[in-house]
C-alpha cells in the first residue's frame, strides 16, 4: 500500500477535521477490493489481473461522515475509485449548493494525462465512505500493465469536461439572471412604491379638498367674485405651466427658499394652517406676488378658505401626477423586459440593434446613476436577422464588463453603425483597461479577472459564440481610460442559420 503524503498527514491537525486519508486498521482482504472495483462503470471489462494490480497498488482511504477528503487548493496527485459512500465538492464562494457530488461506482481525481494540478474546492463525506487511490507516480506503470486504461482514462475526462461546462455554463446562466432580477426589482421598487403612496395619501386628500370646496360654496360669494377668482386661478396655472416648460422643475434649493418666503406670506394674511399650506405652494413655483394679485380680489372672509382649496387641488393633482407617471413608468420597463426577452416571438426575427441596445441599456438603469451614458445610433441602420435574446445576452456581457471595469462611474458610450455591408456595434468604457498581457486570454472559458464569486469567466466566450452562430465576430481594443468592443454581424444573412 502506497503511504500518505506529508501533506496529508498534516491535514487532520491543521484542520482539526477527521480527513478521509488514513487506511483502515484492518486491511481489507484483496478479494473484497477487487469485488468492490468491479462496481466501477469505468472499469468494465479488465481483465481479472488487471483488477488484482489496481487492488495490490492503490491505497485504501476511509471516513465517517461529514470527513474531510481533500481541502480546497490542495494537491491534486492521485485517481480516486470511489467504492463506498458519496463526496459533495463545496467552493468557497459558491453557495451552500455541492457543485459536484462523486458517488461510489465513479473513477475521478487525477486522471493520467490531465493537466489537472489542484482541487477546485472541499471535499466531504456523506455518509461512511471507502475509496481506493492510485498516486500519479504509478501511472505509467499503470498504462504499461493495463494498456486499456489509456482510452478509458481520456473517456472519463472528456466526459467530465462537458459535465463541468454544462455545470459552469448554468450557473452562469443563473447568475446573470440574478443580476436581471435585482435590476428589475431596484426599478420597479421606485414607481411602484411612489404610486403606492401617493395612491393611499390622495383619499384622505381628495376628503379634505372636498371640505374646503364646500366652505367656499358655502361664503355665497357673488358671482363676480367667483368669476374672478376662476379667472385668477386659470391664468396662474397656465402661467406656472409655460414657467415649468420653459425652466423645468424648480430645484430644491429654490423650492427650499420659495417655501420660506409663501411661509412668511400666509402668516402675514392670517391664513390657518400656513405650514401645510406652503409646501403645496412651493413646488408649483408659484411667487408671493401672484398670491399678492388674489389677496387683491377677494374679501378677508373669502381668502383664507380660498388659498387652502387652491393649495389642496395642487396636491391633489400632484399626488394624481406621481401615480400617472409611476405606472407608466412601471409599463416602460415591462415592455422593455418583454422586448428584451423577445417574449411570444418566433426564435429568428429581425432585430432592430438600437432598439436591442436601449432596451438592455434600461436592464441596467440602477447601475447607471452614476455614469454618463452617450447613445448614437445610425438611423439608417437596418435590421438584422438573428436570434434576438442571444443578441440581448452579447449586449448585456459586453455592457455589464464596462460597468464593471469602470466600478459603475465614468462615461459608457454605445455606438451601432453600418459599414461595409455590417452592422458595426461599439461598446466604450473610461475603466482601467485591459492589461496586455491578458487581452489574448479574455475571450477564453472559465477565464475572469474578477474577484472570486463575481464572475466564472463565460460571458465574453459565450458572446464569441453566439456571434459566431450569426456569421459575427468581436474584437477588443484597449488602453487605460478607453476599451472599446466591437462587434460585427453581416446584414445578409443568407442560409446562416
Amino acid at each position: 500500500m502506497a503511504a500518505p503524503s506529508s501533506y496529508e498527514a498534516l491535514l487532520p491537525q491543521q484542520l482539526g477535521l477527521q480527513v478521509f486519508i488514513a487506511p483502515p486498521h484492518h486491511p481489507t482482504p484483496l478479494h473484497e477490493i477487487v469485488a468492490a472495483l468491479r462496481t466501477i462503470s469505468a472499469l468494465d471489462g479488465l481483465a481479472e489481473d488487471e483488477y488484482r494490480w489496481l487492488a495490490t497498488h492503490g491505497t485504501e482511504r476511509v471516513g465517517d461522515d461529514g470527513a474531510m477528503v481533500f481541502a480546497e487548493g490542495s494537491p491534486c496527485d492521485r485517481m480516486v475509485f470511489i467504492l463506498k459512500g458519496e463526496v459533495h465538492v463545496r467552493r468557497h464562494n459558491a453557495g451552500p449548493m455541492a457543485f459536484w457530488i462523486g458517488r461510489a461506482g465513479q473513477m475521478t481525481g487525477k486522471l493520467p494525462f490531465s493537466r489537472m494540478k489542484v482541487y477546485g474546492g472541499e471535499g466531504y463525506l456523506v455518509g461512511s465512505g471507502w475509496s481506493l487511490d492510485i498516486h500519479e507516480d504509478l501511472f505509467p506503470e499503470m498504462l504499461a500493465a493495463i494498456p486499456s486504461m489509456t482510452q478509458r482514462c481520456v473517456s472519463t475526462m472528456m466526459d467530465r469536461v462537458r459535465e463541468v461546462t454544462r455545470m459552469e455554463q448554468q450557473a452562469e446562466k443563473l447568475a446573470a439572471l440574478g443580476k436581471l432580477a435585482a435590476n428589475l426589482a431596484h426599478e420597479l421598487n421606485n414607481p411602484a412604491s411612489a404610486a403606492q403612496r401617493s395612491a393611499s395619501s390622495l383619499f384622505s386628500e381628495l376628503r379634505q379638498y372636498g371640505d374646503q370646496k364646500y366652505r367656499l360654496g358655502n361664503l355665497c360669494l357673488s358671482d363676480a367674485l367667483t368669476s374672478q377668482y376662476r379667472s385668477w386661478v386659470a391664468r396662474t396655472r397656465s402661467r406656472l405651466a409655460e414657467q415649468e416648460a420653459l425652466n423645468g422643475p424648480p430645484d430644491a434649493l429654490a423650492t427650499s427658499d420659495r417655501e420660506v418666503d409663501l411661509l412668511r406670506w400666509l402668516e402675514e394674511h392670517k391664513i390657518p394652517n400656513p405650514w401645510a399650506i406652503a409646501p403645496a405652494l412651493a413646488e408649483t413655483g408659484i411667487a408671493a406676488t401672484q398670491l399678492d394679485e388674489l389677496a387683491g380680489l377677494a374679501t378677508s372672509e373669502a381668502l383664507p378658505v380660498a388659498v387652502a382649496t387652491f393649495a389642496s387641488s395642487l396636491r391633489v393633482e400632484k399626488m394624481a401626477e406621481t401615480v400617472v407617471n409611476s405606472t407608466v413608468r412601471i409599463f416602460d420597463l415591462i415592455r422593455a423586459i418583454k422586448d428584451y426577452s423577445y417574449m411570444d416571438q418566433a426564435p429568428i426575427q429581425d432585430v432592430d440593434i438600437a432598439q436591442s441596445l436601449g432596451n438592455t441599456l434600461a436592464m441596467f438603469k440602477s447601475r447607471l446613476q452614476q455614469v454618463t451614458v452617450i447613445t448614437d445610433f445610425d438611423p439608417a441602420l437596418p435590421p438584422v436577422a438573428g436570434y434576438g435574446r442571444e443578441l440581448n445576452q452579447v449586449w448585456t456581457a459586453l455592457i455589464e464588463n464596462a460597468l464593471d471595469a469602470m466600478k459603475d462611474q465614468g462615461t459608457l458610450r454605445v455606438c451601432a453603425r453600418v459599414q461595409g455591408g455590417m452592422a458595426v456595434i461599439e461598446v466604450w468604457d473610461t475603466g482601467t483597461g485591459i492589461d496586455p498581457e491578458l487581452k489574448s486570454r479574455i475571450f477564453e472559458p472559465f477565464y475572469t479577472t474578477k474577484a472570486p464569486g463575481r464572475g466564472l469567466g463565460l460571458g465574453l466566450d459565450t458572446a464569441q459564440r453566439i456571434l459566431q452562430r450569426h456569421s459575427g465576430y468581436i474584437q477588443v481594443e484597449s488602453r487605460p481610460g478607453s476599451t472599446c468592443f466591437q462587434v460585427r454581424l453581416p446584414l445578409e444573412q443568407a442560409q446562416a442559420y
